[in-house]
């Protein structure tokens, strides 16, 4: 058993990999052995959680998921805890695991009870063993009448005793990290202080860390049943560790500010185009790029001339016709507005290696002439990536946003394949997707990155990694992950802006 830290890079797999594994190891192994290592990995955890539990209550499910409920109460009672058990499923319509960890409990001793016992505290544990995977497929709802089945999980949030949820908590898809409808914790069961963990049994699911995901399982441990042999082939990667820097890692002695690559900003509308200045934005990326390790840094503006003096003395201001267009890693739509649909042509032709965001996204979103010279870039070998929000991306696919998040792997995977490049699908679990490669979802970040123009600063990083060599899937993974770990290891005391972080990046 491993506690996931994400100091590693980890595959992840989606239920039907996990159920083809589950089959592959149960056809090798003696009747509902797999059950019972299940149900003892969870009592393991259970016992090193809450050492000095005086109550552990599970509230099991009328399916499997319920089952590893059944067998952890065993464990558990055999240890000497005082167990009680909520199963509200029967023995003649159990599954054969579940009905054969049913008749151990009952050996075992272990008290069956309509409800928690009175008087839980933030010692004593629960554990959710009501549906696990089995949502997807609705194997478990459909036995436990819905008001019976929220009433348990409702009193499984909201107690004060620590949580622990079995293989992913009741209610969440395991391959998109959405709540199914009706399960989302209300405000009264998200605001309780319970003490959360989960015990992902066989692989770890793309849902636990993308989405609703991260919030939902908090602690996230990870036990393979030493059944990792018949590990199938990873649906979806998990990054990890902090990469260092390109600068740092490949520089010889004689470097010189070409060897690093040359970033060029292109957007930040003026004001008076529309009397909406945005111009902040293209300085924010163009501070992330050099901060980020750009060897040099130039700043084209769409201001009508208006421009002012550089807030960073280290950047260089470049009319967009003056921009040597081989040479570049362009950076073009950080509030670009729509002054940036005049120059997307030139820029989707002709730059070298390419970062669209916000504004240059939404341009190629509503102009099909557009939206061919960027797919065109793929056919003449140009490096290109995508970063945008939920909305942009449903713009870029004509949907709505709500459909984008209720399956965020899917959404990314279609906007690489449309569009023939490197996405990154912004937002919880950012997800990197490039074609024929597997997808990644980012481990670091946290809401201190819910503020204005953290979105330029990841376009200006990615940008600064394109530029020093990196092909564009490891870019953007790169620069998620070091943004996402920018905010993760900010100062309490310090509110982090979009300028700031851009300072603080490596």
């Amino acid at each position: 058993m491993e506690r996931i830290n994400f100091d590693q890079a980890q595959a992840l797999h989606s239920v039907a990999a996990t159920r083809a594994m589950e089959a592959a190891a149960a056809s090798s192994l003696p009747a509902h052995a797999l059950m019972q290592r299940a149900g003892a990995a969870c009592a393991r955890l259970a016992l090193a959680l809450a050492p000095h539990a005086r109550h552990v209550w599970i509230a099991c499910g009328s399916g499997n998921n319920g089952g590893d409920g059944l067998e952890a109460a065993a464990w558990l009672h055999q240890a000497g805890k005082n167990v009680s058990v909520t199963w509200p499923g029967a023995p003649e319509t159990a599954p054969p695991d579940a009905h054969a960890a049913w008749q151990r409990a009952v050996a075992a001793g272990v008290v069956f009870a309509p409800g928690p016992p009175p008087g839980l505290g933030p010692h004593d544990l629960c554990i959710d063993a009501l549906l696990g995977i089995g949502l997807r497929s609705q194997a478990d709802a459909p036995r436990m009448p819905p008001t019976a089945l929220h009433a348990l999980l409702r009193q499984l949030r909201t107690s004060p005793a620590t949580l622990l949820a079995v293989d992913l908590p009741s209610g969440l898809d395991a391959d998109t990290g959405q709540y199914a409808a009706g399960f989302a914790p209300d405000a009264e069961e998200a605001a309780a202080s319970t003490a959360r963990h989960t015990l992902s049994l066989l692989t770890l699911k793309p849902g636990l860390f993308t989405a609703q995901g991260r919030d939902a399982c908090a602690s996230l441990w990870h036990d393979d049943l030493q059944c990792g042999a018949f590990a199938p082939a990873a649906t979806a990667e998990l990054s990890g560790g902090r990469q260092p820097d390109a600068r740092k890692a490949r520089a010889p002695h004689d470097s010189h500010k070409g060897s690093f690559g040359d970033v060029a900003v292109i957007g930040g509308e003026g004001l008076q185009a529309r009397g909406m200045g945005m111009t902040g934005a293209a300085w924010l990326a163009a501070s992330a790029a050099l901060h980020g390790g750009a060897g040099r840094v130039m700043v084209a503006l769409l201001d009508d001339g208006q421009t002012l003096a550089p807030p960073w003395p280290e950047l260089m201001l470049r009319r967009v016709d003056a921009l040597d267009w081989p040479q570049v890693t362009a950076v073009c739509g950080c509030g670009g507005g729509e002054a940036v649909r005049a120059v997307l042509p030139t820029v989707l032709a002709q730059a070298a290696r390419l970062v669209l965001d916000a504004d240059g996204l939404n341009a190629v979103a509503s102009d099909n002439a557009l939206a061919a010279a960027l797919r065109q870039r793929a056919h003449a070998g140009l490096p290109t990536v995508l970063t945008p929000h939920p909305l942009e991306a449903a713009r870029l696919l004509q949907c709505t946003a709500a459909q984008v998040q209720a399956d965020r792997l899917a959404a990314a995977q279609a906007l690489a394949e449309r569009y023939a490049c490197s996405v990154v699908l912004k937002g919880s679990g950012s997800i990197i997707a490039t074609p024929g490669q597997l997808p990644r979802i980012n481990p670091t970040g946290n809401a201190r990155l819910a503020t204005a123009g953290t979105g330029d600063v990841l376009a200006g990083l990615i940008g600064a990694r394109l530029a020093q060599g990196l092909a564009p899937h490891a870019a953007a993974c790169s620069a998620v992950l070091a943004h996402g770990a920018a905010a993760d290891h900010w100062p309490d005391d310090r509110s982090l802006t979009a300028s700031a972080l851009a300072a603080f990046l490596q």
